[in-house]
């Protein structure tokens, strides 16, 4: 009888586990299939503020990495450790070579949709856990307010647009320590939103470079909506999207700084680090935009994505701090998470994206101190031998062509390169 116990209850507990592992990779290959303009691939998740609900409205830019247990099953969304969860703030800083530089109090605003109840508490656990200078409110270093610049009221919180917060703020962080952050909350994710909230990023004292990385794709009322972008002396960065090879709005407005996406990787060579395009950055040809005069690759009549380019791949992502969920933390919670059942993070998460991307260059524009100088994305194209030449990788097809393939000098995924040191910006 004791052997026929002890049986069933192994039977039950491998029907259990496959039952579980079952789900969750169900769950996320639903999740994965419904969503728009998806590019996440095995073992990763797009954040959840990546499905717009209707035709207008942007969609960010940011995937979750899941991790395996050595048994093949996913494992929460959380590590429990700082340094488990992706590269932190002085690998950044090594593979880019932004030591030694700091932002002297300059303020970099952030552009995003919704509200993350938990951003000030979340981007001080970062912080701290990198030994970096606390940004807070009481401190004057950071700030969050609404789309009319208030203090409230904030919009509604949502899960997947805090994902994208906790990454913006957190990427500040780790590129810029010593820059000082300001959120702008849109009310929802709705362009007309969004645009009130850039004219009140850019137009805020002290800042001079705002990221957005977030976007959708372009159709015929994009130029008349790009002078939201157009604020001299104020560099705008945006993600270039997720989706491969394929052109996305903000990134293609001649006003903003397009930036792509590399998958990351430490080396023996004499950087310490290797870059390829990654496959998921957004790059190609716009459809509506006119060529900038400072863009001269010959197989695109208008406007070029992408222009510079920094870490994106989730596979090689960054470490971030997020704990605003609708599951209120514990082991329930992250299981809850692992299985597609609960929505937001709870913990340290390994993300990527070219939403990535955005705030590390808009952190290097504000490391650089050069802003007065840049009226739209032309000023890396004056400083190409400051940048990191990425020569290899593809985002898709297109005839083998510079649009989707990487190659010496400029290839649309990369742009001119990555950063090297601030002398481009």
């Amino acid at each position: 009888m004791r052997r026929m116990a002890a049986g069933l209850t192994a039977m039950l507990t491998l029907t259990v586990t496959a039952l579980t592992v079952g789900l969750a990779t169900g769950v996320q290959a639903a999740a994965l299939s419904s969503a728009p303009h998806s590019s996440a691939s095995a073992g990763t998740t797009n954040f959840g503020c990546a499905h717009p609900s209707h035709a207008g409205q942007a969609r960010c830019f940011g995937a979750l990495k899941a991790h395996r247990t050595p048994s093949g099953r996913m494992s929460p969304f959380t590590t429990g450790s700082p340094t488990t969860a992706g590269y932190v703030p002085s690998e950044l800083r090594s593979a880019y070579k932004l030591g030694g530089t700091s932002g002297s109090g300059r303020t970099v605003a952030i552009v995003d949709a919704m509200d993350d109840p938990n951003a000030e508490a979340d981007l001080a656990a970062y912080r701290s856990a990198y030994g970096l200078p606390p940004c807070t409110t009481a401190n004057g270093c950071f700030r969050k307010v609404n789309q009319s610049g208030h203090a409230s009221p904030l919009p509604a919180g949502d899960h997947g647009w805090a994902e994208e917060v906790s990454l913006d703020l957190d990427m500040v962080s780790a590129a810029c320590p010593g820059c000082h952050i300001l959120l702008v909350e849109a009310k929802s994710a709705n362009v007309p939103d969004l645009m009130t909230a850039e004219d009140t990023a850019a137009t805020t004292s002290g800042v001079v470079s705002v990221s957005n990385s977030w976007g959708g794709t372009e159709d015929n009322t994009i130029t008349s909506v790009d002078s939201h972008f157009h604020h001299p002396g104020v560099a705008i960065t945006a993600s270039s999207g997720d989706s491969g090879y394929g052109v996305s709005w903000p990134a293609s407005s001649p006003y903003v700084t397009a930036v792509g996406g590399t998958s990351l990787s430490k080396a023996s060579n004499s950087r310490g680090w290797t870059e390829t395009a990654w496959s998921g950055a957004g790059s190609g040809c716009s459809a509506y935009e006119a060529k900038p005069s400072w863009q001269h690759d010959s197989r695109c009549a208008k406007r070029t994505v992408a222009d510079v380019a920094a870490v994106a791949d989730p596979n090689t992502g960054v470490a971030v701090y997020d704990t605003y969920n609708n599951c209120g933390g514990g082991m329930l919670c992250d299981t809850e998470l692992q299985l597609g059942l609960a929505q937001g993070a709870d913990g340290w998460v390994e993300v990527g994206g070219t939403s990535v991307s955005s705030p590390i260059i808009a952190s290097v524009y504000a490391l650089a101190g050069n802003t007065s100088q840049v009226v739209n994305g032309s000023y890396p194209y004056s400083h190409k031998p400051a940048l990191n030449d990425v020569t290899s990788g593809s985002n898709g097809s297109c005839g083998g062509s510079y649009l989707c393939t990487a190659r010496p000098g400029y290839d649309g995924p990369t742009g001119l390169g990555t950063p090297n040191g601030t002398g481009a910006f």
